[in-house]
């Protein structure tokens, strides 16, 4: 990281020796619109992906934490996707995704509907990524099921004697007791979302599809650093990206004192 940082302050494209240049990297970067190119599609990327994940895998795991046939199939079915190389099922995305023979435009063709430029319309390009995220619940999922076993039972009893409903049971004592778990995946899945990057470089073979609307910004940092050469600017970009997730983890630290139930003298945080 120290390294990084000198790198950071100095002009280096490697065939030549690195010249101090101070904190014009940075600079460069305020003045750069691929920079905010980049946030904008990253932020958005971010903002609706994360609670959709939440979302789902807490919703899975309420529905696999029940007593049912085939539990464990279940469960072991999606988490799956999860541990299946990124690569192999960003290529898979491709072909289902892809206009002229993919799975999902044959289906809106048998419904006589227009097909969709489901990875290259800058209209359809964010959705279609958000939808792909859905696909690596699994960890969140699995964090979630043991978050749920860890309800201790006497409580669910208590609150049935009490007259709670089942919905009544899960926002009253449920949820409160899951929102460590649920407080962890945020943070993870905040910075998870932050760094995306394989999947949309696969996808658009690295260039963020010709009107940036996939240029996340680790893609915009490897460009810049494996295809342009410019070590500095990009070891600037690198210490961009840490800034603003520190910030982000820090703030949610400070929200958490607000919502995150802790089961221990106090209460709360």
């Amino acid at each position: 990281m120290l390294a990084s940082l000198f790198i950071a302050m100095t002009h280096w494209d490697m065939a030549s020796p690195a010249q101090w240049v101070g904190l014009a990297n940075f600079q460069a970067m305020i003045h750069d619109p691929l920079v905010y190119q980049a946030l904008y599609d990253t932020a958005v990327y971010a903002v609706v992906s994360v609670p959709l994940q939440l979302g789902s895998a807490l919703l899975l795991a309420v529905l696999l934490n029940q007593r049912i046939r085939g539990q464990g199939i279940y469960r072991t079915l999606y988490y799956l996707p999860s541990v299946m190389p990124t690569v192999a099922a960003s290529v898979l995305w491709l072909f289902i995704f892809n206009q002229h023979f993919g799975i999902v435009d044959a289906g809106l063709r048998l419904l006589h509907l227009p097909t969709i430029y489901w990875l290259s319309d800058p209209r359809y390009t964010k959705t279609t990524f958000i939808l792909i995220s859905l696909w690596s619940i699994g960890n969140a999922f699995v964090i979630f099921l043991a978050g749920l076993q860890g309800v201790p039972q006497s409580l669910h009893d208590a609150a049935v004697v009490d007259g709670a409903t089942n919905w009544g049971r899960f926002r009253h004592v449920t949820l409160p007791l899951l929102t460590p778990v649920i407080f962890f995946n945020l943070i993870m899945g905040i910075i998870a979302s932050f760094q995306v990057f394989t999947t949309a470089y696969v996808i658009t073979g690295g260039t963020g599809d010709p009107n940036n609307s996939l240029l996340f910004y680790v893609l915009y940092l490897y460009n810049e650093t494996f295809v342009r050469f410019q070590m500095g600017y990009a070891s600037a970009l690198a210490w961009g990206l840490f800034v603003i997730i520190l910030i982000l983890t820090l703030a949610n630290f400070a929200l958490a004192r607000r919502w995150v139930y802790y089961e221990q003298p106090g209460g709360r945080w």
